[in-house]
């Protein structure tokens, strides 16, 4: 597979956010719960993987893992989920993107077609995470099924919202760079 000199750029720029959000503990909203923390730092995977494909968004994916062994040492239960985000983010964006080009005006804010595809691509790649993770916490030993529960309702719930939000809205917000063909989603 080829690598283009865009998708390097990319890599690297959201990478950067990443390790950012890692480092400065902004991606981790620490909470009283099972999980320690909610996290902010599935959504540069996310855009990675709506932007450039699934093999970019493995890579910042990993990078995210890496961060998350802080809170749970096991790299089984951490890295898996996080490789696989940008894929189903992905698809799930150019699936809706492709129902909804013949019914939705791509420039009308997040309730056009590029908004409610980026929606559904923070949904998704959102609920990968949370449910990747939990389900390999619960079956490695680390959380029982009520714990994972609690954790997917009071944190699951939250971050698919804001990430659904804060997806939609970046997309839309470079919809004069997709117009003019300097990104191609």
């Amino acid at each position: 597979m080829k690598v283009s000199t865009r998708q390097i750029v990319i890599s690297g720029l959201l990478t950067a956010v990443t390790v950012v959000l890692g480092v400065t503990n902004w991606g981790f909203i620490a909470l009283p719960t099972p999980a320690g923390a909610a996290t902010f730092m599935h959504v540069p995977v996310i855009i990675a993987g709506v932007l450039e494909g699934p093999l970019v968004g493995a890579f910042v994916g990993l990078l995210f893992g890496l961060f998350s062994l802080r809170f749970m040492a096991d790299p089984l239960v951490v890295i898996p989920a996080r490789l696989v985000i940008g894929l189903f983010a992905w698809l799930a964006f150019r699936g809706v993107r492709k129902l909804t080009a013949q019914y939705l005006p791509a420039g009308k804010g997040l309730l056009g077609g590029l908004g409610v595809a980026g929606i559904v691509a923070g949904v998704v790649g959102t609920f990968t995470n949370t449910a990747g993770t939990l389900l390999l916490a619960v079956w490695r030993g680390y959380l029982t099924p009520t714990a994972a529960w609690t954790i997917a309702l009071t944190h699951g719930v939250p971050e698919l919202v804001l990430a659904g939000f804060v997806v939609g809205s970046l997309l839309v917000a470079l919809l004069p760079l997709i117009r003019q063909g300097k990104i191609n989603v």
